[in-house]
């Protein structure tokens, strides 16, 4: 009786381990290191020219300028496959008082991913503050959900410019987590109650978020901005 209990928890075991690895689907890697395969530019159909691979990282460079007439490299869609539940991880670093974002549930045939999409914000917090003699919203601030959910300032570690920073967004309909340099900086219930005050505040436009399902995006704003080790697994 003994043998027999012991080989059916041996099996039982065996069927867990069998569904939890066909649960965990395999990393797919949005950028080889080496070209700018997969990626165009947000209403386009050839990678923005300013965009290259630069000692394994994708980048452009452009004068920071921090105002609305600058001349960047357009923001780039990883457009292979589209995502909607999902764990994302990039590595990122910025010039001082740079700004960028990355976006997800990106659909084409509007202005910008902005108008859309939630953005993860990707910002040199005091840099920027510097050098416009401003304050920032913490709504504003690098690892927030932006114009939606802030980060937790206790537990946020924001490596000075010029350094790398590591993001990790984890995406579900349940709930949505901001990870920077290792800490969880934020979480959220997609489409709860709070989620639509938050929505309807203001701070965003009307088309925000209305698609469950979309592309990865990369944001040129008014800075250089460098990527690598971007890579996204299926949930």
């Amino acid at each position: 009786m003994k043998k027999i209990t012991t080989n059916i928890l041996k099996k039982l075991c065996l069927i867990c381990l069998f569904i939890s690895c066909n649960n965990q689907s395999e990393w797919i890697y949005l950028f080889d290191g080496q070209t700018t395969d997969g990626w165009r530019a947000y209403n386009g159909t050839e990678i923005p020219e300013k965009w290259t691979v630069d000692d394994g990282e994708l980048t452009f460079n452009t004068e920071l300028k921090l105002e609305e007439d600058w001349i960047g490299g357009g923001d780039i869609i990883y457009y292979k496959e589209q995502f909607e539940d999902f764990e994302l991880h990039l590595e990122w670093k910025l010039p001082k008082g740079g700004n960028s974002g990355v976006f997800y549930h990106v659909q084409e045939g509007h202005d910008s991913p902005p108008a859309i999409s939630p953005e993860y914000q990707l910002l040199d917090d005091i840099g920027w503050e510097e050098i416009n003699n401003a304050k920032l919203k913490e709504w504003q601030k690098a690892g927030a959900n932006y114009a939606m959910h802030e980060a937790d300032v206790n537990k946020k570690k924001l490596n000075p410019a010029g350094q790398w920073n590591s993001s990790k967004i984890i995406f579900t309909k349940d709930k949505v987590e901001h990870w920077l340099n290792g800490q969880l900086l934020l979480d959220f219930v997609p489409y709860s109650d709070d989620w639509i005050l938050k929505r309807n505040s203001g701070k965003v436009g009307p088309d925000y978020a209305k698609y469950n399902k979309g592309y990865i995006a990369l944001q040129d704003h008014d800075s250089p901005i460098w990527f690598r080790n971007i890579k996204i697994r299926k949930l």
